[in-house]
């Protein structure tokens, strides 16, 4: 879900070409319900092998990082560490959407809607141990790393961006900026058309840039932490009734601090907001340099995963491998090492 912020930010669409050679560090968790929610077939039946398993994620993670690298894109998959104890209300909340989004599921391919059976199937998909430990298994052996951050994956994220080693911080929520990511890209890889609500529009990656969003805004990070609490965040949700994010912009303009703020509001959740304040502020993350290194395509490894073990078209898989490998394309041989 993440926090709601679009009202008040402004991003720079980009093509993946702008991108090539740059490093991003992508909250893997938030690809990976992507491809379980959007991978599937016309009832909304998940793609699985011979035996039953899911292997939605799979073909996600595949096909999608193998444009990133043709593309000369240099991914780098951030995984969630231990999630918040004040994160427990939204993990409930979510895990009763799920069965219930199953349950309708099921009662629409019962009487053969199969366009509601597929919405309420894209709404059902959950993580297994599983499908994460695969998912690295494969992404390892495409040649990229991956890091188990401490709590957040974007807050991981975040910090790699902040301190450097990372050009961008992927994802589609906007938590990663109130973690502090200087650069944020959204809809990566996600190009051409998207329905939303109803209707057909463009969708393109797109940049955002937190310092000068905020100099645009005329306030501090601090303070955009403030908002993203105050139209609610994933240890929040729903915010402050009636409050969203440009009325949240001019409380912070106007009272400043935090303290100043709250004394306007009828704070009514559980979690201390102080402690939701100080976790984006100062986010708890795992060191990371020595897990950075990119490393030559394991081919073998690949088809073994995706073909042997899960029926993939081994004919699918070797063209997306040939085109890797090809002259024309950096992404093997060129930065590998």
């Amino acid at each position: 879900m993440g926090v709601q912020l679009r009202d008040i930010l402004e991003a720079k669409e980009v093509d993946l070409e702008t991108l090539k050679g740059r490093i991003i560090a992508i909250d893997a968790f938030n690809w990976l319900y992507q491809f379980l929610s959007s991978i599937r077939q016309i009832d909304g039946t998940p793609l699985m092998d011979i035996k039953g398993r899911i292997t939605s994620h799979l073909s996600g993670i595949f096909y999608r990082t193998a444009n990133l690298l043709e593309a000369g894109i240099k991914p780098v998959y951030v995984f969630d560490g231990e999630k918040p104890k004040f994160k427990k209300y939204t993990i409930e909340k979510r895990k009763e959407i799920r069965e219930e989004a199953k349950e309708k599921w099921e009662e629409a391919l019962e009487r053969g809607d199969v366009e509601e059976a597929k919405k309420m199937a894209q709404r059902s998909g959950e993580l297994n141990e599983e499908m994460i430990e695969e998912s690295k298994e494969l992404i390892k052996a495409m040649g990229i790393p991956t890091i188990q951050a401490k709590s957040e994956g974007e807050a991981q994220c975040a910090i790699m961006c902040k301190n450097g080693d990372v050009n961008f911080s992927a994802s589609q929520d906007f938590d990663s900026l109130l973690f502090g990511s200087p650069k944020m890209i959204r809809n990566l890889n996600i190009t051409g058309k998207r329905k939303v609500g109803g209707r057909e529009v463009k969708i393109s990656p797109e940049i955002i840039d937190l310092e000068e969003n905020l100099n645009r805004l005329g306030i501090k990070r601090e303070q955009l932490i403030i908002i993203g609490i105050l139209v609610g965040t994933d240890y929040n949700p729903g915010g402050i009734k009636g409050i969203g994010p440009k009325k949240a912009l001019e409380l912070v303009k106007r009272y400043r601090s935090l303290e100043d703020v709250m004394r306007h509001i009828d704070w009514e959740f559980e979690i201390d907001y102080k402690e939701i304040y100080e976790f984006f502020l100062n986010p708890d993350y795992n060191e990371y340099k020595d897990k950075l290194a990119f490393k030559q395509i394991d081919v073998e490894k690949i088809k073994k995963i995706l073909c042997d073990e899960h029926d993939f078209s081994e004919e699918r898989v070797n063209q997306v491998l040939e085109r890797l490998k090809a002259p024309s394309q950096p992404s093997l041989t060129s930065w590998f090492r």
